[in-house]
């Protein structure tokens, strides 16, 4: 890809080592609270955008530093997590290289716990809270969901047998109890928890299917990226997809809607590892930006930035609506 077409970050930071993966909260009590898995450590900070301070500038602050004893392949933020309380409340999940999770509480003083559960087999690829506070959900190269249960101390609840990998789960705040399940096959599930029941599945025609997202904004709307194609679905009209595109060359990493539209969505794939955001009606990428190593994606909760870790650098992306 030529300079021409690589869009440069609006802002960036510089950390000492790789970025495995981070995070940026999603919820409005703990917003622009940031956690960077380095090799060895988390570290937690906050995030300053230029629309939101008098000084118009960007800045980041590191509150914490917390050793990790494996290498982090994935970290979520809690609902619960505040930083608008005293003691500060900061609850995060860690997926560690030895296949195990840990919870980790602190108040960004002196009281800090981990817990580490233990159930899975393989590596963990992803990890995902329950904005109803009953469920922290777990899912593998095992081919295993695992429901932990928040209120029980994180005991196994609900177990979900796949075929093949759990490459995603996912929770929408509008639909109380359902969780979305993707295999890296190419099915994604519909579940109800409690029941175990699947409500509905849709299948993409590609695979290997490596990430399905749920619109925030429409909860009919799910999209996945399986090979180097974007699949969208209406789940109202589950029998095919309403559409099919290919963005990358090659396989893609990872896709996610921005959280206020059903029609922007962001993805990292091959070839050069390439971050694109585009209009699901769009041929031309509103942003095209090559990574040197992929190391996660995420979008604010509100502002229009799309956020991806490179290298050693987490870079910022202002989108123009």
């Amino acid at each position: 890809m030529d300079s021409s077409n690589n869009s440069p970050p609006t802002h960036s930071i510089a950390f000492p080592d790789k970025i495995s993966t981070f995070e940026l909260s999603s919820y409005e009590w703990s917003r622009n609270l940031l956690c960077v898995a380095l090799p060895d450590k988390l570290l937690l900070g906050m995030v300053r955008f230029p629309e939101e301070s008098e000084s118009e500038c960007f800045e980041w602050s590191l509150l914490k530093e917390v050793h990790h004893e494996t290498r982090c392949h994935a970290v979520a933020f809690a609902p619960e997590t505040s930083l608008a309380v005293l003691p500060k409340v900061i609850i995060v999940c860690t997926a560690g290289a030895d296949y195990n999770l840990r919870i980790l509480n602190s108040d960004l003083e002196d009281d800090n716990t981990v817990q580490v559960l233990s159930g899975h087999n393989s590596y963990v690829n992803q990890v995902s809270w329950d904005p109803d506070g009953e469920y922290l959900a777990s899912c593998g190269d095992d081919n295993m969901c695992i429901m932990w249960k928040r209120k029980e101390n994180y005991s196994k609840g609900p177990v979900f047998i796949l075929d093949s990998a759990v490459v995603s789960a996912k929770w929408h705040p509008d639909e109380a109890g359902k969780v979305l399940i993707a295999e890296k096959s190419g099915i994604v599930h519909l579940y109800n928890v409690e029941s175990k029941l699947a409500i509905l599945s849709v299948e993409s025609s590609r695979n290997p299917l490596n990430y399905a997202d749920w619109s925030l904004n429409n909860s009919a709307f799910v999209v996945a990226i399986a090979g180097g194609e974007l699949v969208f679905w209406d789940l109202k009209k589950p029998s095919r997809p309403i559409e099919s595109k290919k963005i990358h060359e090659d396989c893609g990493h990872i896709v996610k809607f921005a959280p206020h539209s059903e029609t922007i969505i962001a993805s990292v794939g091959r070839p050069r590892t390439t971050l694109k955001v585009i209009h699901v009606k769009n041929q031309i990428p509103q942003v095209e930006a090559k990574l040197l190593l992929y190391g996660g994606l995420c979008w604010h909760y509100q502002l229009p930035y799309v956020v991806a870790g490179q290298d050693k650098k987490l870079c910022f992306w202002k989108i123009c609506s």
